[in-house]
């Protein structure tokens, strides 16, 4: 293929690498003169005809994409049985390889990736496309440290049929979402499990799961818990871990439902470390063809793994009748609160942390206030009742807690739990500090109504938890709705770019610093105009456009480098008529020319002498004098 010039136009120079659909070439387009990638989809896929026309009607949906953290897409085409998609080169390494070489990277690198990855998702997203295949390897890192998310061959745009068919599903079993595996519908979640993913291998430097085939990787998507990414690596941040394992929640429903918000949350890890996230609001790969068939038979084969029991209750609440009930209620505050089908996995990993000034939240559902009481406070926690509910309960059962049973917390950290009342009527629940839909469940599980939510910035409390409630927790009454002030998260303050066309970078990046906004990477352009020596030829954001404060702005600047120097012989001139000519066709210049009288009329205007003298080698530019004869009757 290396020589071979696709659509009259793109001149394939070398091959860059292969995946399970396509292999990617290095190729110089003849009319613009610049190098570009093109991807070749491999003969299995282009003799599909079907696939053949979806892909490349979503191919060009991707190609009205523009943002700078995912790769041109330029053109869509085909050459006799050869179909294509022409991209923007990037040089630079995928993060596969960059893995590869380092085993894993530290928080702030790991974040630095994730958030530009899910920038370009954000972009995506609000565009109607889902990429449905992120992973380390269509992840391209430029040599400035740019990322660019690559490879929407698959992508699905909500506006299309998808070309995932019923029985079979694209992707990478290692990355892919308990949804794909299945078969089911997909949406932006399904990125968003596979950004938690990366960002998963990223920090512990490997995948949550390995095995020997496709298959067996999907169900474990499916089925089995993941080993909290902190027991992996016990220097990443607490707040990153929750992050990482609410975006790979196995239920859509529990995850980040749109990247904005996972992206917010990563950059006030950022800020800072001990920033509090809830995982859960309650409780080698080339991309493949998997037969999902396979996948739902094995899960008729296989049971899901067995839960580990819960803590011994106390002997009041042994009876058969209780059991049953607890079974019930048990059941269902694991669907609101827990991590679907990890419950005996996180106890087990939890109690493996053992890190100083930790601890894990007792099991405490289905004992009474006293003996749970004991139990949080042996733990080194505290003991918060935020309410009652009506119950069949005995009174003063506890019939949940938040955080979750099993969920590893710092000591002295408030352990929330709602009692029952028997039937006398509920008191209000106190939900201040507690994330939003935890909130809601405790209100409508009280037998209240959720009234007004509103939403105020808060430099205290992250995004969706509630700063106050009204009324508080000291009214009693059935019929009470509870209004809800929740925080929006830190205020977001925007400002200007400035021009920083002809400033040095210092000037730069004082112009930023007064306007909020910082100086990112810089970069170098050659120039030989002095004028020109270290000023700013081009930057990342246009003049006058609005970004958020602290956006980093990268910069080009001017480098001076003196032109070659050429040397030339200085020509032999015999007249000074045409002399200036002469000197100008080899890149020299005239200088001064001084006449001598002579009284000999036949030697006028030859030339007497030159400075330099003719054959003198000089540099091109130079100046040549020239003295010569001027004839004057009677001169002696």
């Amino acid at each position: 293929m290396i020589g071979r010039v696709l659509g009259n136009r793109y001149e394939l120079v070398e091959k860059l690498g292969e995946g399970g659909m396509a292999i990617v070439y290095k190729a110089k387009c003849q009319i613009l003169n610049r190098f570009v990638s093109v991807k070749i989809l491999k003969k299995e896929y282009s003799s599909d005809s079907e696939f053949l026309k979806k892909f490349k009607r979503e191919a060009t949906a991707v190609a009205s994409l523009s943002d700078n953290n995912i790769v041109n897409v330029y053109d869509v085409g085909s050459d006799g049985d050869i179909n294509y998609i022409v991209m923007e080169y990037v040089q630079g390494k995928s993060l596969k390889e960059i893995l590869n070489e380092k085993g894993k990277l530290t928080t702030d690198q790991a974040l630095a990736i994730a958030i530009q990855i899910g920038k370009a998702l954000e972009h995506a997203h609000k565009n109607n496309i889902v990429h449905r295949d992120i992973k380390p390897h269509n992840v391209l890192v430029t040599t400035d440290g740019v990322v660019k998310v690559t490879d929407f061959g698959i992508a699905k745009s909500s506006d299309s049929v998808t070309i995932t068919n019923s029985s079979k599903v694209l992707g990478s079993a290692h990355y892919f979402s308990p949804e794909q595996a299945k078969g089911n519908v997909v949406d932006n979640r399904t990125d968003i499990y596979s950004l938690g993913i990366v960002l998963y291998e990223l920090v512990t430097g490997r995948v949550p799961f390995d095995a020997e085939s496709p298959v067996s990787v999907a169900l474990k998507h499916i089925q089995e818990p993941v080993v909290p990414p902190i027991q992996l690596n016990e220097n990443i941040p607490d707040a990153l871990n929750k992050l990482i394992m609410k975006a790979i929640e196995k239920e859509p429903f529990r995850r980040y439902q749109n990247v904005t918000d996972m992206v917010a949350d990563m950059r006030a890890i950022q800020q800072n470390k001990d920033l509090r996230i809830v995982a859960s609001d309650f409780e080698q790969d080339a991309t493949r063809v998997l037969d999902v068939k396979a996948v739902n038979s094995k899960l008729k084969q296989e049971p899901a793994p067995e839960q580990a029991p819960l803590e011994k209750r106390s002997e009041k609440n042994k009876s058969s009748k209780n059991k049953n009930k607890k079974k019930i209620m048990v059941a269902a505050i694991l669907v609101l609160l827990a991590v679907v089908g990890s419950v005996s996995g996180f106890f087990a990993f939890n109690k493996l942390a053992g890190n100083s000034g930790e601890t894990t939240v007792p099991a405490i559902i289905g004992l009474q206030e006293e003996d749970a009481q004991k139990l949080v406070e042996d733990k080194k926690l505290k003991f918060v009742v935020v309410g009652k509910e009506k119950s069949d309960e005995p009174e003063g059962t506890v019939l949940k807690c938040y955080p979750d049973e099993g969920t590893k917390v710092k000591e002295n950290s408030d352990v929330r739990v709602s009692i029952s009342s028997g039937d006398k009527v509920s008191s209000i629940p106190n939900v201040e500090n507690m994330e939003l839909n935890a909130a809601k469940e405790i209100i409508t599980d009280a037998g209240f109504k959720v009234g007004n939510i509103t939403y105020q910035a808060s430099t205290t409390l992250q995004k969706d938890y509630i700063i106050s409630q009204s009324p508080d927790s000291s009214a009693t009454s059935t019929d009470t709705t509870i209004d809800l002030v929740v925080s929006s998260g830190p205020e977001q303050k925007y400002s200007t770019v400035p021009d920083l066309h002809g400033k040095t970078v210092e000037q730069a990046s004082a112009l930023l610093a007064n306007v909020g906004l910082k100086l990112g990477s810089t970069d170098t352009a050659v120039t030989d105009n002095t004028s020109l020596k270290d000023t700013i030829k081009a930057q990342s954001i246009d003049p006058g456009q609005k970004v958020t404060e602290g956006t980093a702005i990268s910069v080009t600047y001017y480098v001076y480098q003196a032109p070659a120097v050429t040397q030339v012989a200085v020509p032999s001139i015999t007249y000074v008529d045409g002399a200036d000519e002469q000197l100008d066709a080899v890149g020299l210049v005239l200088g001064t020319l001084t006449a001598e009288k002579t009284s000999d009329e036949s030697l006028d205007g030859q030339v007497k002498s030159m400075s330099p003298a003719a054959g003198t080698m000089v540099n091109k530019g130079a100046t040549v004098n020239i003295v010569y004869y001027e004839y004057k009757q009677g001169q002696q």
